[in-house]
């Protein structure tokens, strides 16, 4: 049994890049309590073993005190019994079989049925729902891979990407006492000196995460120019260093550069704390979010990773999927979800925005408030607003509805052609608006942090800002090499400019992968596209550009022509804040407004 698990978790481990170890580190000046993770490194597949065998100390940051051996390994004879070992990888084995067992109960009658799921639209729509509900019940990694599938309309057809973006699941609270154990762990056991809560019940949980309304002393913030915050130890490795009871780990992925490598004076990417005066309470306190991930959440994610893994390379061997490039495909996927657990690459986004958008007063971001990040707690401001979607009614008046869409345009325009770091969950959910009467006549609270999708409003106090946006759930943000950055510019003004063969021709050069057969045909109707698109329209200002870009994905995806990611992702995200804009203002012309970044851009490059 155990020769089994080892053979099975070296030839399915051995092409996971996440899980390769990074080499030539030197053994001058190594600690002590570092020869055993210099051990396990050398041989990760036996690490993994472990690591998912043994028990995760969710509260604790992954990293030790100078001095402190980490638990479970330092303390731990050299010596250790064999049967001790043997056991932690029969309980691996016993958890990846019967984890197996439960996704091959759920998934494989599906599998077998797709056939007869191609018979007629009715049994595809059937189909459809089926996996719909066992995506969701099959836990948070499922989820969000359903959720980012949703997205990849090159990929994956109309119908499967509106069915999965309506995969947002409410799930069940973690108890108050693991709130509490991450709490004690990350500002230690003092922390209700630095913290109020007024009530143990989170005002939102998402699959991830959940999310509670505090009030933070303003005396315990720290300095924005002390650069003191934490590093999210990147990739695979790093999170499996936290699941050996709070052993770092150095990952294979870039990290988010570093407080230190800054410099001296603020950071580029660092919001100094809002001034007490700023929403403080009588008791020089001020309302935050406070999101705190669930326990065990890294071990089911990386156990699901593994099996993934695995079955993509069985899906590989089918006719027509090759083209795909699943394990590809699960790489892409395999990075947004570490990322999004671990929460210190949420507050190093919205540090970017924030200086992206410092001179900007029409968007704003919840601020993360140092020290109180970590890799499994981010505090950050309350942001108080209402939900962009309280504005579509006909009530409100047609000159408000204007100016939010075009604050919404002129955002995404800057984040897409000027700052080339896109939010790429830009549904309405995390679009706030302030400033604005809402639709019953009064402001309401929303918390600023992602995961919290429908979390209960009570009345302001503060007197009502301007209007602007403001935009939760950063965890996610879609950014282009440079070359393929040129290229989305250069496509878009393809469209502008009505030149289909030309938008083809980019798209082909520099699509991830293609097997594209007939390029001359895929030309031609890109090009007839694009110029019915035009024509079918009185004005360039009537240009259905959600829709056009829609058509566009469905043309890739016939002629399986694949893009990269944050290509994609960017797409969709001028897709849905162009029909989000729309319901706002009919008249709103998104390529008109594009128009003098993408000739200037043009100009600059001659």
């Amino acid at each position: 049994m155990m020769v089994f698990w080892r053979f099975s978790a070296r030839v399915c481990l051995a092409p996971l890049r996440g899980f390769e170890a990074r080499r030539g580190r030197g053994a001058a000046g190594r600690r002590p309590d570092e020869a055993p993770a210099l051990r396990f490194s050398q041989a990760w597949p036996k690490l993994a073993l472990a690591l998912w065998g043994s028990r995760e100390d969710s509260g604790r940051e992954p990293h030790s005190p100078a001095g402190a051996a980490p638990a479970g390994t330092g303390s731990e004879p050299t010596g250790a019994p064999l049967l001790g070992r043997l056991l932690r990888q029969l309980g691996l084995g016993l958890r990846l079989g019967l984890r197996a067992c439960v996704l091959l109960l759920k998934f494989a009658p599906l599998l077998l049925a797709y056939p007869l799921a191609r018979l007629s639209p009715r049994l595809s729509s059937l189909w459809l729902r089926l996996l719909l509900k066992a995506a969701e019940s099959s836990g948070p990694t499922y989820i969000k891979l359903g959720q980012w599938a949703g997205t990849r309309r090159d990929l994956f057809s109309e119908e499967f990407c509106a069915t999965f973006s309506r995969l947002h699941v409410r799930a069940a609270p973690h108890p108050w006492a693991h709130t509490e154990l991450v709490l004690r762990g990350a500002v230690g056991e003092d922390w209700r000196r630095a913290l109020r809560f007024d009530s143990e019940e989170p005002v939102g949980a998402g699959c991830v995460a959940q999310v509670y309304k505090a009030y933070v002393s303003v005396d315990r913030l720290e300095d924005p120019r002390s650069g003191s915050g934490a590093r999210p130890g990147s990739g695979l490795r790093g999170l499996l260093g936290r699941l050996w009871a709070g052993q770092k780990l150095e990952g294979a992925w870039p990290d988010p550069p570093s407080p230190e490598a800054q410099g001296a004076g603020s950071p580029p990417g660092r919001n100094p704390s809002p001034p007490p005066a700023c929403g403080a309470e009588p008791d020089h306190r001020i309302p935050v979010a406070v999101k705190v991930l669930h326990p065990g959440l890294a071990q089911k994610v990386h156990i699901d990773l593994l099996l993934m893994k695995m079955g993509s390379r069985v899906l590989g061997l089918l006719p027509g999927v090759k083209w795909l490039s699943l394990t590809e495909i699960l790489e892409e996927f395999e990075k947004l979800m570490i990322q999004q657990i671990d929460l210190r690459y949420e507050a190093w986004n919205l540090e970017r925005f924030h200086h992206n958008f410092r001179h900007v007063d029409f968007v704003r971001f919840p601020t993360p408030l140092r020290p109180f990040v970590t890799s499994s707690l981010l505090v950050e401001t309350f942001e108080e607003s209402v939900p962009v979607s309280s504005y579509l009614p006909l009530a409100v008046p047609p000159e408000l509805k204007r100016k939010i869409a075009r604050l919404g345009i002129d955002m995404l325009l800057k984040m897409v052609f000027v700052d080339n770091l896109v939010h790429a969950d830009l549904h309405p959910g995390n679009i706030l608006v302030q400033g604005g009467d809402s639709p019953g006549g009064s402001r309401v609270d929303r918390p600023g942090p992602a995961g919290a999708r429908n979390p209960p409003v009570a009345a302001a106090k503060p007197p009502a800002p301007p209007l602007r946006l403001v935009l939760l759930d950063a965890g996610i943000v879609a950014e282009l090499q440079e070359a393929d950055r040129e290229n989305f510019r250069a496509v878009f003004r393809a469209v502008v400019l009505g030149q289909g063969e030309r938008v083809a021709e980019l798209i082909l050069h520099h699509a991830r992968a293609s097997e594209c057969r007939d390029v001359e045909r895929f030309k031609a109707e890109m090009a007839d596209l694009v110029t019915r698109a035009r024509e079918n329209t009185v004005s360039l200002g009537k240009l259905q550009v959600a829709d056009l870009l829609s058509s566009v994905f469905k043309l890739l995806m016939t002629h399986k022509v694949k893009l990269e990611s944050n290509f994609a992702s960017m797409v969709l995200a001028i897709m849905v804040l162009e029909g989000l804009g729309r319901s706002l203002d009919p008249g709103l012309n998104i390529l008109e407004a594009a128009k003098p970044l993408l000739i200037r851009n043009s100009t600059a490059a001659l």
